[in-house]
């Protein structure tokens, strides 16, 4: 019987392949983010990605596809995405690229434990204790005791709110699953980011409040909407196409398998961006937030072995989401 959790390997290599791309958009993102308004950014990104996503509809079986029965449930989804994407990249614009993703992987730990109540998933006290140990791995890295920190506590706290936004988008995702195609719950993502993006164009593409701000995170989300360099609009393109990719290959991924086995994956973007960010930034991580990445890194595998060890075979088991 084909199910929509009984196919780990390919959920886990589509999760993957999807936090790979992501790794290269958050960098292209944050090298625009010095001149262009995130809603611009996301506007140019999402018309290239709705195109990609429409087309991989037409190839997984037709229009009808984008029917749905649950359109408060995706509505609900898109303005997860929009709230988790606008709360992730404003951080960019302060904080460096490895501190963001990484306060950012306490996502997994969020989809875990909303797991329990939204997919009724079980969850032992060991694994309990082990999103405890990854949470004290953010506050580590957030050093939030400190009284000389460098950017408020706020944007620190960025990512975080982020990656619950995130965790909530992806359980969601896991029960929109059982009906909805990967290809058709990309569509309605890069829709909602157009029509965000556009609402923002609205009110504030003329810059007419980014003066009044002092916040840099604030500046990016409020600057005025420029026309983009030759250079700068293939990166927009490629944006774009990476966009399309991302939003079927995080579809598939949390389609194809339970939620608590997936998300472990999601920490292969934590060393692409501590790459990318010395790479291209010349930033590197201090001890605080390599002591943190441990943490959380450690809490996330302990899980993952947790559940993978829960979904031994057993005579009689029956998975969840049994029936398509």
């Amino acid at each position: 019987m084909n199910t929509l959790s009984d196919r780990p390997g390919l959920g886990i290599l589509f999760i993957c392949l999807g936090v790979a791309a992501i790794s290269v958009n958050d960098m292209l993102i944050k090298l625009l983010s010095g001149g262009y308004p995130l809603h611009e950014i996301v506007a140019a990104r999402a018309c290239m990605g709705l195109v990609i996503t429409l087309a991989l509809v037409k190839v997984e079986g037709g229009w009808h596809l984008l029917r749905t029965e649950t359109p408060v449930l995706h509505m609900l989804r898109g303005l997860l995405v929009v709230l988790a994407n606008m709360t992730f990249y404003a951080a960019f614009a302060v904080l460096s690229l490895a501190q963001v993703t990484a306060l950012f992987f306490v996502a997994p730990l969020f989809i875990t434990l909303l797991s329990i109540p939204f997919l009724g998933e079980k969850v032992g006290p060991m694994r309990l204790g082990a999103v405890v140990v990854g949470f004290l791995g953010a506050l580590v890295m957030q050093q939030p005791w400190k009284d000389d920190l460098e950017v408020s506590r706020v944007v620190l706290l960025l990512p975080v709110i982020a990656a619950f936004f995130y965790a909530m988008l992806q359980v969601l995702t896991r029960r929109l699953g059982l009906t909805t195609r990967a290809s058709a719950l990309a569509v309605y993502l890069q829709a909602t980011f157009l029509v965000v993006a556009f609402g923002f164009w609205l009110v504030a593409g003329d810059g007419r409040y980014a003066d009044s701000v002092e916040s840099e995170a604030l500046r990016f989300l409020l600057r005025p909407w420029v026309m983009p360099s030759g250079r700068d609009a293939l990166v927009l393109l490629a944006l774009g196409t990476l966009s399309g990719f991302v939003g079927y290959a995080l579809s598939a991924a949390y389609r194809l398998a339970a939620a608590a086995t997936i998300a472990p994956f999601e920490y292969v973007g934590l060393p692409l961006a501590i790459l990318w960010g010395w790479l291209i930034f010349g930033e590197w991580p201090g001890a605080n937030v390599w002591v943190g990445c441990a943490l959380i890194v450690g809490a996330g595998l302990f899980v993952f072995l947790r559940e993978r060890k829960k979904d031994s075979p057993a005579p009689g088991r029956r998975r969840l989401w049994g029936r398509r």
